[in-house]
This record gives C-alpha cells, sequence and structure tokens, in this order.
C-alpha cells in the first residue's frame, strides 16, 4: 500500500473511532454520568496504551521534558471531547455530534494552517478554502436542522 493508501486507510480507522466513541461514550454517561464516564474511558485507554508500552519498553516516555508544556494539555483536550460527545450524542443524535466535532477540528484546523501554529505546515487561508469550509458549515446546519 502506498504512502497516501495508509494516510487514507488510518483516516478512516480514526474516523470509525471517533464515529463509534460518540454513541459509546454517551450509553456510560447516561448510565454513570459526564465526568465518571470521562474518567472511566480514559482508564481504559492509559491500560490499552500501557501493555504494549510493557512489551516495548516505554523507553522514549522519559523524553516528556522535551515537550513543550502547552502540548501536555492535549489530554485535557481529550477529555472535553469525550465530554461533548457524550452530552451532544443524546440530544441530537449520532451523526450530527460527529459533524460539530468535524466542523471544529476543521475550523481550528484552518486557523493552524494560516498561522503555521505548533509546527503546521503554513497555508494561509485563501478563497478556495474559505468556500469550503462555508459548505462544511452549511452542511452541519442542514445535518443539524
Amino acid at each position: 500500500m502506498t504512502t497516501i493508501g495508509f494516510v487514507i486507510f488510518f483516516g478512516l480507522l480514526g474516523g470509525i473511532a471517533v464515529g463509534l466513541q460518540g454513541p459509546l461514550s454517551s450509553l456510560m454517561s447516561q448510565k454513570i454520568g459526564i465526568l465518571e464516564s470521562v474518567f472511566y474511558i480514559h482508564l481504559g485507554g492509559t491500560i490499552a496504551a500501557l501493555i504494549p508500552l510493557l512489551f516495548y519498553g516505554g523507553r522514549n516516555l522519559p523524553r516528556w521534558r522535551e515537550v513543550p508544556w502547552y502540548a501536555l494539555i492535549a489530554g485535557v483536550l481529550g477529555l472535553g471531547v469525550i465530554a461533548a460527545m457524550s452530552y451532544m450524542v443524546p440530544r441530537v443524535g449520532v451523526a450530527p455530534a460527529v459533524v460539530l466535532i468535524v466542523a471544529g477540528q476543521l475550523l481550528v484546523s484552518v486557523i493552524l494552517d494560516h498561522y503555521g501554529l505548533f509546527g503546521a505546515a503554513l497555508r494561509p487561508l485563501d478563497f478556495t478554502r474559505a468556500l469550503g469550509l462555508l459548505l462544511v458549515f452549511f452542511g452541519v446546519w442542514v445535518t443539524i436542522k
């Protein structure tokens, strides 16, 4: 498989994960609460990451000090994603919740690209990209309406 094939494969795999994560986290939060479900979901993720680390050795774990402090906020942002999905899914459904998450990702991504922030490739916002973003937000409105 070519490099672009791997990119497409992993992109679809990530999208499938987001699509399943929303309803599963929502199901859990309806039973035990949002904060409790976020805790258990991340505990499960920690255990799932720990298992291969035990076999791999985790030799790069001590290098966390080389990471900029603000990059460590990524874990907190993950909590926000789970909480948002848990809240939205029972209220608007899975598809609108995922579309809203993706629209938010695209909005932030365009800003990061435009300014080249956090190591993103510098890609200024032009008419074509702005039009694409407007189409996405129109799609969000149609999906949620």
